[in-house]
């Protein structure tokens, strides 16, 4: 292990040329050719991530959050030096921005390690962004905050509030069903998205504002301000300054990302009927300071923890009425009971004394009290059986209460491409109580473990009427996407889980007040089949993709690489 630097500002990181003086010498030189005086590189020198790009819209408020925090950082006399890092948009990603997660986070710690910085300011939205910097800004070790760009305005379609993205999985929905037409799709797709920002809805990238609120990685009120308003440019200037206290203190984010940190951060995420992806997520930055996650644990914590926001998926509101309703403040007011109240935050105050200073509550409709919660129990539950040896998940809030109990046959679809080819046939033999389960979609199946867990009800069921249907794979699916969907099978397929083994016509059962997915074929007749039909684990020749495949994890380790992890594990989180 390399031995901390313990310099600070442009002493930081220097160069090896075997004169430490020469070193400095020369790096003073070259950035004094920006124009930058001595009394300038005398401040604490404070990094900005710069994530804007143009195939990344939900960034593209990048320019204006820096100089906002940029302006922040000067005024609490800090340096502000941005830097570019790769940046990732969900719809513009192949084979899936998660695919891409890794890489980011390689980047972020790599380039927080090279270059002099007291501290760091992380700028991220979209919805892979913001776990990647946390990872690598828990492995790099510095002071660091974190900067969401926001949420996207909403639209409106024919008198409707629409967002960004439930919206477009509902109407798409109606579109295949052909409950409207060709010139009705086309009017929605100017209305889903009427400005930049993340999705307006409680999807991936709203969760993890809300988990990097509530983790105490961002300044109070940081992660709810829409992102064309003013107030998250004020959030922006915030930060900057925050981010200096930081670095003079040097309040490092081991010190934020602690176990009560995390355990606050999961009860939040239940709480809001928060994305499946999120777990993923939280397992991953987790896992980078030394914490396994226990989904048992996990789960315990989700039946005494009702969901309180009423956003869609789970409920009906978009991320500017949670804003307008208090945002972060107002849910953990309701959640005090169940919070480590004494966890510290990136102020260098606890979160208890933030909810102290916050602005006083007042009458709203969009955070329920904890005594009329919009769902009884946690929004995610974890399932086990033969199925799921390492585990599922379900997102109970957004699913039909009516197949949460079932048992059905299964319709398998081997990978994407079959499930493309057959999913629209008419001759695909499939009726309303069947099981949907695609298998190849994991970690290493796809390879990156896309969100195609949303499987698409065959068209000629949905032009029969039918809305849902209990649905089964070992991949992912959006935080704004709804119904009864098993996600996360752990052991994926491509490693030979038992998912790999299903076959047309086996009869499956999903117990959602058991916490149970079970195959129902015996462990003789699975054993045959592993035997008749081994599984051949993807490779690759060369590239990201070849030290994908090769390190990669499964869902239940954060589908991080196995080499990124801390050396020695502290604990687990939530604790049993």
């Amino acid at each position: 292990m390399t031995k901390p630097d313990d310099s600070t500002g442009m002493k930081k990181g220097l160069t090896n040329y075997g004169d430490a003086g020469f070193s400095l010498f020369l790096r003073k030189a070259f950035i004094k050719g920006a124009g930058l005086t001595d009394n300038a590189l005398d401040r604490p020198v404070i990094g900005i991530t710069d994530t804007g790009s143009g195939y990344n819209p939900c960034h593209g408020n990048m320019p204006q959050l820096v100089e906002a925090v940029q302006r922040g950082i000067m005024l609490a006399g800090g340096l502000p030096v941005k830097f570019p890092t790769i940046s990732i948009g969900e719809s513009f990603a192949a084979p899936t921005s998660m695919y891409l997660r890794n890489l980011m986070s390689m980047d972020t710690e790599e380039m927080l390690r090279a270059q002099p910085m007291d501290a760091v300011v992380l700028i991220g939205g979209c919805d892979k962004t913001v776990p990647a910097q946390l990872m690598g800004a828990a492995s790099a070790g510095l002071p660091a905050i974190q900067l969401i760009t926001g949420s996207m305005l909403t639209g409106s379609h024919r008198g409707e509030t629409v967002g960004a993205c439930t919206d477009c999985r509902r109407y798409w929905g109606k579109f295949r069903a052909e409950e409207i037409d060709a010139q009705e799709i086309a009017d929605v797709n100017n209305q889903l998205v009427p400005s930049i920002g993340t999705c307006s809805v409680m999807g991936t990238a709203s969760t993890m504002a809300c988990i990097a609120e509530a983790l105490g990685m961002t300044v109070p009120g940081g992660a709810s301000p829409p992102a064309v308003t003013a107030a998250r440019m004020r959030v922006a200037e915030q930060t900057g300054t925050v981010v200096v206290q930081m670095a003079k203190s040097r309040l490092t984010i081991d010190k934020v990302l602690t176990e009560k940190a995390f355990e606050n951060a999961m009860r939040v995420l239940l709480a809001i009927g928060g994305s499946t992806n999120a777990i993923v997520h939280l397992t991953a930055i987790a896992g980078r300071l030394g914490f396994e996650v226990d989904l048992k644990a996990l789960d315990r914590m989700g039946r005494e923890t009702p969901v309180l926001l009423d956003l869609k998926p789970s409920g009906q509101h978009y991320m500017e009425h949670f804003d307008a309703a208090g945002g972060m403040a107002t849910l953990l007011r309701e959640l005090k009971p169940l919070l480590h109240l004494d966890a510290l935050t990136v102020t260098g105050r606890t979160l208890g004394e933030e909810l102290e200073r916050a602005a006083p509550p007042f009458k709203q409709d969009v955070v329920r009290p904890f005594a009329n919660p919009i769902y009884p129990q946690g929004g995610i539950a974890v399932l086990q059986g033969n199925l799921a040896p390492g585990g599922a998940i379900i997102k109970q809030s957004a699913a039909d209460p009516k197949l949460m109990e079932h048992e059905g046959r299964a319709v398998v679809f081997e990978g994407l491409e079959d499930l493309a080819t057959r999913i629209d046939s008419d001759d695909l033999d499939v009726k309303a109580e069947d099981i949907l389960v695609l298998k190849n979609i994991g970690p290493k199946g796809a390879p990156g473990m896309p969100e195609a867990g949303y499987i698409p009800l065959p068209r000629k069921l949905a032009r029969q009427g039918v809305k849902d249907m209990v649905r089964i794979s070992d991949g992912r699916m959006s935080g704004t996407a709804f119904g009864t969907i098993v996600l996360h099978v752990t052991p994926e397929s491509a490693v030979g889980g038992p998912l790999a083994h299903v076959r047309n016509g086996d009869r499956i059962r999903l117990s959602v007040s058991n916490r149970e997915i079970s195959l129902l074929v015996s462990d003789a007749e699975l054993a045959k089949r592993a035997k008749e039909q081994p599984v051949e684990v993807p490779t690759a020749a060369r590239g990201y993709r070849k030290l994908f495949l090769a390190t990669v994890t499964q869902a239940d380790k954060g589908v991080d690489f196995d080499f990124l992890a801390a050396p020695e594990t502290k604990g687990t989180v939530p604790k049993a």
